[in-house]
């Protein structure tokens, strides 16, 4: 792909659609079949934001030979209980701004390849994504820096003619760590918890007048 003028770089769960009650239902239904429970405290921490390797360390670790298995069982559950989504406020906007400017969009992901693809699909985004990353196919996941910055070069893109949009503090510290001006996504967590991982502006979806004068001022910016 040319290399775009801008670059838009977006997690999935939990900032294009809030998914997270439903990952939430199926890691219960998951713990419940092995006699475990979980707690919204407990997900917060073990599972928000987190790659299944991780999670299943802290949820299971006493299956270690099953945790893939145990991964893709529970991505199964969620698969089933996805329906139709509906994306956050103001991503349809946002993406046909994208098309209009010829600004490039990546979907940077911890979420495996089949939920991805279904999501983005329900959700009528598809088309409209120029690369999509998932951090298991990389040698780190978030919070490591190497998705996103496998998302700017995939796009030819510039950290400092682009942006992330992320809703969990391992995708923020991932995106900045990549070089990136980063907007976080309040919802699933509280504004205070997002500025501590590094966020340089919380809103609440994409209709925020924060973000679009954001936008308008960047794209005015011409590289040196």
């Amino acid at each position: 792909m040319p290399q775009a003028d801008f670059t838009l770089l977006f997690d999935l769960d939990g900032t294009l659609a809030n998914t997270d009650a439903l990952h939430f239902r199926a890691f219960r239904a998951l713990l419940a079949e092995h006699g475990r429970e979980l707690d919204h405290d407990s997900y917060l921490l073990h599972v928000h934001g987190s790659s299944n390797e991780a999670i299943m360390r802290a949820l299971l670790p006493h299956l270690p030979e099953r945790h893939r298995e145990l991964a893709e069982r529970k991505e199964a559950l969620f698969r089933a209980t996805l329906g139709q989504v509906e994306a956050t406020p103001g991503a349809p906007r946002l993406f046909d701004w994208a098309q209009f400017r010829g600004a490039a969009i990546a979907v940077v992901t911890n979420a495996p390849r089949a939920n991805a693809e279904l999501m983005l699909e329900r959700l009528g985004l598809a088309s409209l994504v120029d690369a999509l990353v998932i951090g298991d196919e990389l040698a780190y996941g978030k919070p490591h820096p190497l998705p996103y910055l496998a998302g700017l070069a995939r796009l030819g893109g510039d950290a400092a003619r682009a942006c992330a949009f992320e809703d969990s503090p391992s995708g923020i510290r991932s995106a900045k760590q990549a070089g990136l001006h980063t907007f976080a996504l309040a919802g699933t967590l509280p504004p205070a918890a997002l500025f501590e991982a590094g966020a340089d502006s919380a809103i609440p979806d994409f209709n925020a007048p924060e973000l679009w004068r954001w936008l308008e001022h960047a794209c005015e910016r011409r590289p040196a």
